[in-house]
């Protein structure tokens, strides 16, 4: 069996041509989606068009675009087709997995996303060095500033773990963490448990 699949982004648009152009395929059934954006790849029309797949069949689409913007998920999907034994088509780039011709593109298509996405992870590295080397920090946010450690340190003199800790609107734990990174030690005493006050050792 041929599935269609057609898509337009906008309520404005409509499907006349994908439609038409799928029928002259010689799709058997077409799933739709209107107005809703390749960036997103949950969607109902598409979801409907995978459940009906079975081996053997093949999944055609317009152009590519109506499928997805996103190169990496595009392969994804398509990958997952393969493995299901259900090709895959593409109209307007002459795409047929089920071809020598269009199986090599797809694997250039591929080739080209791995490519990509190690394009990005070396920049990301690359960005991440240079960040330390002008002394900005990298990575998750701390849940405590160094001033608030040393503020913090003074309060447990006062007050208890728990109340310090509501203070800055983190966990106990948390608080005891900040503070040891900042390379303030702290103790506890073992009958007072997680509410005791911490005291300076």
């Amino acid at each position: 069996m041929r599935i269609g699949y057609a898509r337009v982004s906008t309520d404005d648009q409509n499907l006349d041509l994908q439609i038409a152009a799928l029928k002259h395929a010689g799709c058997d059934r077409i799933f739709t989606d209107h107005g809703i954006s390749g960036a997103q790849f949950s969607r109902p029309g598409l979801a409907a068009a995978m459940t009906a797949l079975s081996a053997g069949d093949t999944f055609i689409v317009w152009r590519l675009d109506r499928l997805g913007r996103s190169l990496h998920k595009l392969i994804e999907l398509v990958e997952g087709l393969g493995a299901k034994k259900v090709g895959f088509a593409s109209l307007t780039e002459s795409i047929d997995t089920g071809s020598p011709g269009g199986t090599l593109i797809f694997h250039i298509m591929a080739a080209l996303a791995q490519f990509e996405r190690g394009l990005i992870s070396e920049r990301t590295k690359a960005g991440m060095l240079a960040a330390k080397a002008r002394g900005k920090r990298v990575g998750r946010r701390r849940a405590m500033s160094e001033r608030e450690c040393v503020e913090a340190r003074g309060l447990l003199t006062a007050y208890s773990t728990s109340d310090v800790a509501q203070r800055y609107g983190v966990h106990p734990r948390t608080l005891l963490r900040s503070l040891r990174r900042e390379g303030i030690e702290v103790g506890v005493t073992a009958s007072e448990a997680g509410r005791a006050r911490f005291v300076l050792e």
